[in-house]
């Protein structure tokens, strides 16, 4: 498996020839300090960074990729790895190896990829849920699509500025391939990685306002305008007075457990919150029900206090990562990689069908 070393980076050990030193050659030539292919500079974007080889003091025999941790900025990493390709084996396989792979998973050439795993964190239960490849290998044509839409799925809510930023992602490693004929890819696969926690979120108010409620000016808070606020503060504790108070570093699981009590106590005139992403609009769907009990005149002032004034970074789009990885496999060419390629495209138009549903 993958070791953490105590910098910060990964450790991958090399695998016994012709395949871990197969990989060394494509990391050293892709970084190599002298290297002045533009293509291969550019393909440094779309990988790990690379940090050479180490060796345990112990065990000096024994060799490690060393490489960055694709998931060390993250709070909560949900990580989804993903084979691409028509073809699991490399031009050199023998007939027992083609065929051992090939059912592995016969849908490969179709379909031109194949989710090796994912770890997804739900943020209702702050657990990890976790699927290994016996899952990936038992989608179909027709389910695949609702298969990696899981990876996407948070308990609450599908992540569809996760799913926007990964296509984007996908697209330019896409664009990378279909400009160079250098290198065939067989076996690799792509790393995805977003930020599980939610971090920058907006909240807008509906139609029917609090604002149109109170005789609040219409002007103040017409339909659709925004007012962003960063995730350490959460509209949950409503006081004795009916004041809504701005509580910080609080989990979401409390924020929908107001919903709930909330909910019952709910009279007819309401305040719908609907919280979103900032980078789609529309990622957290869960709409929210306040009484109307539990407000008073202060809450537009005091909304326009927390979440108008928080810093331009909580305008950032959620983190995402699409990383490709695993190249004991990598080959010099003179064409394209048409089945990389049709794994890519097949991939985007799956993400943009979750999208687009």
């Amino acid at each position: 498996g993958i070791l953490q070393h105590p910098d910060g980076t990964v450790l991958k050990q090399l695998q016994p020839p012709p395949r871990g030193p197969r990989e060394q050659e494509f990391y050293n030539k892709v970084y190599d300090s002298n290297c002045c292919d533009s293509i291969l500079l550019e393909l440094r974007e779309y990988l790990p960074k690379y940090f050479g080889v180490w060796s345990p003091p112990t065990a000096p025999n024994d060799t490690y990729l060393k490489l960055e941790d694709v998931t060390r900025k993250f709070n909560k990493p949900c990580i989804m790895d993903v084979k691409i390709g028509q073809k699991s084996y490399d031009p050199y396989a023998s007939a027992e190896k083609i065929q051992q792979q090939v059912s592995k998973y016969p849908l490969m050439e179709e379909i031109g990829f194949l989710v090796l795993g994912m770890r997804v964190y739900h943020v209702s239960s702050d657990s990890y849920e976790t699927q290994n490849q016996h899952y990936g290998r038992s989608l179909t044509k027709e389910t695949v699509k609702d298969g990696i839409a899981k990876f996407f799925h948070n308990g609450y809510c599908l992540r569809r500025d996760a799913i926007a930023a990964s296509i984007r992602k996908v697209e330019k490693i896409l664009e990378w391939f279909e400009g160079q004929e250098q290198l065939s890819f067989y076996a690799s696969s792509l790393l995805f990685v977003y930020e599980g926690s939610c971090q920058a979120t907006t909240v807008r108010l509906s139609d029917v306002t609090l604002a149109e409620k109170r005789g609040v000016p219409r002007g103040l808070l017409s339909g659709g305008d925004i007012l962003e606020y960063n995730n350490n503060i959460h509209l949950i504790n409503a006081t004795e007075n009916g004041k809504i108070e701005a509580s910080v570093s609080k989990g979401l699981s409390k924020f929908y457990a107001f919903h709930q009590k909330a909910y019952a106590k709910r009279q007819h005139s309401q305040l719908s919150l609907k919280v979103e992403s900032l980078e789609q609009g529309r990622v957290w769907k869960s709409s929210t029900c306040i009484a109307q009990e539990h407000l008073n005149g202060n809450v537009i002032p005091r909304l326009e206090k927390v979440f108008c004034h928080m810093p331009a970074e909580t305008k950032e789009s959620a983190g995402v990562e699409v990383r490709m990885i695993d190249f004991a496999h990598v080959f010099p060419s003179s064409t394209r990689d048409e089945g990389y390629i049709y794994g890519l495209k097949n991939l985007i138009a799956v993400l943009r069908g979750i999208l687009d549903n």
